[in-house]
């Protein structure tokens, strides 16, 4: 199938993160442009040369996305640099740290909260006027598999995908009508260093990696396996694309499990 995504130009974040990455080389390999957002220009150097890009189809850009002026810098780095702006994927995101409500910080919350939720909607807050001008295009969100399920002891990362998951789906509403569609995918765990982290913090050394996988994916209807980055990735290329233009504010799950109604 042909995603017509070939020369669209996209905006990813945290494109040198394991999703992240995943999503810049599928698009890449449809023929589209891709600006991507980075931390530190060392992780832009290492990852260039893995991409086996054409000339002038990928550029990345230093950008903290705790900070609007970066966010609004990027954005408007990438038009700059490809002359517009077609798909926006707000991928950067950060695990949090799992405590108990009393032994909770409202500063945890708000850097949870900052990355996960505020920089998605200043991403498309500075994309969306070109977008609107265009009256097309595609914004695609990696929210998670945690915005419909709670989890005790995680409350900072799970409410931000609840959060980011409502943010998705009234912005869906305002741009829907001038033709651009916006969506998000809701992974469960991904076989990427996040997810080391994960284990790390819920379990501690208590287990191993294969066992917290055990226990976390036992019960998917098919693999019982992390999700692979690159079947994140195909999620987002799909919903990207003007195959899935008739489908808005909606949050694809990827994993194997049998999700409960959203």
């Amino acid at each position: 199938m042909d995603l017509k995504l070939k020369n669209k130009v996209v905006l990813v974040t945290g494109g040198t993160g394991g999703i992240g990455t995943a999503i810049v080389k599928g698009f890449l390999a449809e023929g589209a442009k891709v600006a991507f957002s980075s931390t530190s220009q060392e992780k832009i150097d290492a990852l260039l040369p893995e991409l086996a890009a054409q000339s002038g189809q990928v550029a990345g850009f230093v950008a903290d996305m705790n900070n609007e002026d970066d966010i609004k810098n990027f954005v408007e780095g990438a038009k700059a640099k490809f002359g517009t702006i077609d798909i926006v994927v707000p991928n950067a995101g950060y695990e949090g740290k799992a405590h108990p409500v009393q032994d909770m910080t409202l500063e945890l919350f708000q850097k949870t909260y900052m990355l996960n939720v505020f920089a998605v909607m200043l991403m498309m807050k500075y994309a969306a006027p070109t977008l609107i001008e265009k009256q097309s295009g595609a914004v695609v969100v990696v929210a998670s598999a945690a915005a419909y399920e709670p989890t005790a002891g995680n409350s900072a990362y799970v409410s931000s995908k609840y959060a980011v998951a409502g943010l998705t789906k009234c912005i869906a509403m305002e741009l829907g009508p001038v033709g651009v569609h916006v969506n998000y995918v809701c992974p469960g765990p991904v076989d990427t260093p996040m997810m080391l982290r994960i284990e790390k913090d819920f379990f501690g050394d208590t287990m191993t990696h294969e066992e917290a996988m055990a226990m976390l994916a036992g019960s998917y209807a098919m693999d019982k396996r992390y999700a692979k980055p690159e079947e994140v990735a195909n999620a987002v290329l799909y919903l990207a694309s003007e195959v899935s233009a008739h489908t808005a504010g909606m949050g694809m799950h990827v994993d194997s499990k049998v999700a409960a109604p959203n």
